[in-house]
């Protein structure tokens, strides 16, 4: 379903504006194919672009009855597009400033459905979406799709006929066994010969209809030799990078590398090895005691450990790209070539799983080094947060197919971040909301901040960000730069200089009739900028909703009027600050004899209040 009604003033990945005056778009299409294949989005037809700015055209009525036809009539014709996603609730009629457009909600389509083309040949009709807009995807790229819609073939049981024992790196071999005998001592595969041993976890196969066996590409991938991994038969792209930066300086390229340099046996088991230790050398270890035992891993460990082995089973060997691991003064990035098998949405919802390498996953779990099934997200997020770090974020990345997950080693607001934004704006940053300080301390900490990117840490759809950033423009906190997709916000660092040239403007000779009463001080902090549309144009534009001390007093004796409620609880319920409420409004309500104290004690940590007169 459409997720709002309020559509943002540019295109977007998820947003599609087409005016449609002269019939039903014939470029629609492409844009269904491309958003059915990356992560689904709108397509709104009625809506013009005029000099960069989209402006409302709006339908008559015979065209919209006409396009819905032309619609349902295309996409349930195979001529037309392979693949129908749409219910009658994913196209719908909506007015906007007295003009009516017609609305189609295009969900990403399931892999097994992919590629979603127009006419009956895929190659060269196959579309994708980027920032640029829709794009003609290659020829690899659709047969890649292809390959990933068969759920019943796991792309790493590939029989190799052609190898033999020889590619197989004995050492590496041996040492995963040793790692076995560790993590599982009686476990009974121990005692099987190689072959045997192979077989059961995946590397070694035999067809029962042809008669023919031998090692499978995860076997080789896994344990062989890098000459064996990268001959044609097998991966030939294959290239694990790991890159080590200690600052941030451009004149250190990398502190630290490991890859196919020649001094080492380069295979998945062998790289794991190698680099996992410098990844999680840099997480504090913590003494903790279990069982009588020493503990050296924590959560964030088990997140880091989870997030690697991800990138290994996850990544598409035949595709363009390199397996990158980077370990950088402010993040952990992790590279795989390839695309998520599942939507965004459902990545970070958790529960759902779609490996592309079963085997090699099946290899990394025995031994500890991977999460069963759908939790493994799930161990990477809680992980990360239980350890006070922003939440980890995906990135996909077209031309070539690439996923990366990057995993920042920083608060979302430090002190010294906290301490930046008190030196621009002065105190009045105390009285800001938790997504408007968000907001900032990316801007501060990264340089800039945009929509797409906010959308990985607020918990708020696209369009309500929109005007969060707008509001944050308007009240002189951000300055915009660029426009459309590539609109990005900084931190206005001459808000003090704008601040003071204001406080000295002669105003004795402006028309005050109209100004907003300030016989009272006004409280703007904290407000939710998605509820505040400005009725005269609620396609773009959102004001920030003043409201007295005497009216949020008033909204605080209801919220209390039943019971004692805590501070907390308060500045929930009325979309306030916490600090602005305890330091400010509270107290003034107890001076009043408004409020009651639950507990006598100035600073109880259990504290309540409720209205006066409702007390027992």
């Amino acid at each position: 379903m459409i997720h709002s009604e309020v559509f943002p003033d540019a295109e977007s990945e998820e947003v599609e504006f087409k005016l449609a005056q002269g019939g039903f778009p014939n470029d629609f299409w492409k844009s269904y194919s491309a958003f059915a294949n990356t992560q689904g989005g709108i397509i709104v037809l009625g809506i013009g672009e005029k000099k960069g700015k989209f402006t409302i055209e709006g339908l008559s009525s015979a065209q919209l009855e006409k396009y819905q036809k032309d619609f349902w009539s295309g996409a349930n014709n195979r001529n037309t597009i392979s693949f129908n996603l749409l219910s009658n609730n994913d196209v719908k009629e909506y007015e906007l400033k007295g003009k009516k457009l017609l609305v189609f909600h295009i969900p990403p389509a399931d892999r097994k459905a992919k590629p979603v083309y127009l006419t009956k040949n895929p190659l060269g009709n196959t579309y994708k979406r980027n920032y640029e807009g829709d794009y003609i995807c290659r020829d690899e790229e659709v047969k890649r799709m292809f390959a990933d819609a068969d759920t019943s073939y796991s792309p790493d049981s590939r029989l190799l006929t052609a190898y033999t024992i020889d590619d197989i790196d004995q050492a590496s071999l041996k040492q995963y066994r040793q790692l076995l005998s560790v993590v599982r001592p009686s476990h009974p595969w121990l005692a099987l010969d190689d072959i045997a041993f192979l077989t059961q976890l995946g590397g070694y196969r035999k067809e029962r209809k042809t008669g023919k066996e031998g090692f499978t590409v995860a076997g080789i991938l896994m344990f062989g030799k890098y000459l064996s991994i990268t001959d044609e038969e097998c991966c030939p792209k294959f290239f694990p990078d790991y890159r080590e930066k200690h600052t941030d300086t451009i004149q250190e390229r990398w502190a630290d590398r490991i890859y196919p340099d020649g001094t080492w046996e380069c295979n998945l088991f062998q790289f794991y090895r190698l680099v996992y230790p410098k990844l999680s050398s840099r997480l504090p270890k913590p003494f903790q005691m279990e069982k009588g035992q020493r503990i050296d891993e924590t959560l964030a460990h088990t997140a880091l450990r989870e997030a690697f082995v991800n990138t290994l089973v996850h990544a598409d060997y035949t595709a363009p790209g390199n397996i990158i691991i980077e370990s950088r003064p402010e993040m952990f990035s992790f590279t795989n070539p390839g695309t998520l098998l599942v939507t965004l949405h459902q990545y970070y919802s958790g529960g759902i799983s779609e490996c592309r390498n079963t085997h090699i996953q099946k290899m990394f779990l025995l031994i500890g080094g991977a999460e069963k099934a759908g939790s493994g997200v799930d161990k990477i997020m809680s992980g990360w947060v239980a350890s006070h770090w922003r939440r980890p974020y995906v990135l996909l990345e077209a031309e070539p197919d690439r996923v990366v997950l990057e995993m920042p080693l920083f608060s979302v607001l430090p002190e010294d971040t906290l301490e930046s934004l008190k030196k621009y704006f002065g105190n009045v940053v105390e009285t800001l909301g938790k997504d408007e300080l968000t907001t900032l301390s990316i801007s501060e900490i990264e340089g800039e901040v945009s929509n797409a990117k906010l959308q990985y840490y607020l918990d708020r759809h696209k369009t309500d960000i929109t005007r969060l950033l707008q509001d944050l423009c308007k009240r002189g906190f951000l300055t915009m730069e660029g426009k459309s997709r590539w609109t990005t916000y900084r931190l206005n660092r001459e808000f003090a200089k704008n601040e003071d040239t204001s406080k000295n403007v002669d105003t004795s000779k402006e028309d005050t009739s109209k100004n907003v009463d300030t016989s009272e001080n006004v409280d703007t902090s904290n407000v939710d900028t998605s509820k505040n549309v400005d009725s005269s144009d609620d396609f773009i534009y959102t004001k920030t909703k003043l409201v007295s001390e005497s009216a949020l007093g008033k909204q605080i004796r209801e919220i209390c009027l039943d019971e004692y409620i805590s501070v907390e609880e308060i500045a929930k319920r009325a979309g306030r600050s916490e600090k602005y409420l305890k330091n400010r409004i509270i107290p003034k309500m107890l001076d009043e004899g408004t409020l009651i104290k639950m507990h006598p004690q100035k600073n109880h940590p259990q504290q309540k209040y409720i209205t006066k007169g409702k007390s027992n």
